[in-house]
């Protein structure tokens, strides 16, 4: 009998290095994300920088779909709540807003500026903001860190109000980090600050579901190990407690190429998405 003991955590958590070419993201998503965002405002149906709060990251960007929304889409980015901002992301809107969806990607303070748990808040009030512009039921994804707080959102503890949270009809993690008490254990915690009472207030993983929640996990399967066992986490702990939930490989998808599906209304990560 063998028993295995994770001792890197640093290494568990670390994708680049792990993927060939790794290094070339994000910059890889810059010009595709200025192209959406260009061909869109062309056209009259983007709507950028809005603001849903005082902070300078305060903002979100909306894409607009031809004629009336069905409803509303909500990408909330990742980068390990440290790095990066919305105009990394705009393209992957492309999906939903062929599907005749409207979607909006925020911005938020990042760590060490904020905790996580004033990352949430402000997520909160981005989707609040964007769902009194947009009529309709409303969806949440993310990816990565913003896996991991779009599923903080449907919890009993969640910073939405009960009428968005009632509004929302499906969440999509996409490689979501649901228990952060591993990324304590790394060297980047010196910047986020997480401590245990953070970690369980915050951990989707350690919370209760809403009643109402639909749960999508979505993770790639040549991601790294920890991100497929918090992909399984998460929905596994969340149907034990009554939840409708569905976990999801993607075969062969890295962390940062498991997010092209959002690209097309046709692939089935954006088909699962907007399901009714």
């Amino acid at each position: 009998m063998s028993y295995f003991k994770l001792t890197d955590w640093d290494s568990a958590y670390t994708n680049s290095d792990y993927i060939v070419d790794g290094d070339q993201w994000p910059d890889a998503w810059v010009e595709p994300a200025r192209s959406l965002r260009d061909r869109l405002t062309a056209a009259g149906r983007a709507k950028l920088d809005i603001a849903y709060g005082p902070a300078e990251r305060n903002r979100f960007d909306l894409f607009l779909p031809e004629g009336q929304p069905k409803g509303l889409v909500v990408f909330v980015h990742g980068g390990y709540w440290l790095q990066l901002d919305k105009s990394y992301w705009s393209h992957l809107a492309a999906g939903s807003v062929a599907a005749g969806y409207a979607v909006a990607i925020p911005s938020y303070t990042l760590c060490p500026q904020n905790r996580i748990g004033g990352i949430g808040k402000e997520i909160a009030a981005a989707i609040t903001a964007a769902a009194e512009l947009v009529d309709g039921p409303i969806i949440l994804t993310g990816h990565s860190a913003g896996g991991q707080l779009v599923a903080r959102m449907m919890t009993t503890t969640s910073p939405l109000s009960e009428m968005v949270v009632k509004r929302t009809r499906h969440v999509l993690a996409i490689s979501g980090v649901h228990d952060l008490r591993p990324i304590m254990r790394r060297k980047m915690n010196g910047e986020l600050r997480i401590d245990d009472a953070e970690a369980r207030a915050e951990s989707p993983a350690l919370l209760e579901p809403v009643d109402t929640v639909r749960l999508t996990c979505w993770v790639g399967g040549a991601e790294r190990a920890e991100f497929i066992r918090q992909n399984a986490l998460l929905a596994n702990i969340w149907t034990g407690l009554g939840a409708a939930t569905n976990a999801v490989v993607e075969p062969d998808k890295h962390h940062f190429s498991v997010l092209d599906g959002l690209m097309d209304a046709d692939h089935p990560l954006t088909r699962t998405l907007l399901a009714a």
